[in-house]
């Protein structure tokens, strides 16, 4: 199984309207794309000190390379845009591959 992790790090003060739009819109439109079967949202608790903001790290799975790649070639770039367009730099994200073994 392939494990695509979101880390995202959000500002204070968008946070709240942050997290009701992934709730609400974001992640089921990642989901309804059929890439994914599984999703979860987690809240990063250790951080530094002079960190800002809130980070998440947001976990979809997948079956297989084939499916994730599918889903970067096809979806991932309107999907990133739609974000870059409602938050700006009030989000930064960075996306990481992983299998689970």
């Amino acid at each position: 199984m392939i494990l695509y992790n979101v880390t995202v790090n959000v500002e204070n003060g968008v946070h709240a309207d942050w997290l009701q739009w992934m709730k609400e819109t974001h992640i089921p439109n990642v989901m309804n794309t059929g890439m994914f079967h599984e999703n979860k949202i987690l809240k990063l608790l250790s951080k530094l000190p002079e960190e800002e903001g809130t980070t998440y790290a947001i976990q979809y799975s997948c079956k297989s390379l084939e499916d994730l790649e599918h889903y970067q070639q096809n979806f991932a770039a309107q999907l990133q845009e739609d974000s870059q367009k409602k938050y700006g730099n009030k989000v930064i994200a960075f996306r990481t591959i992983l299998e689970v073994i």
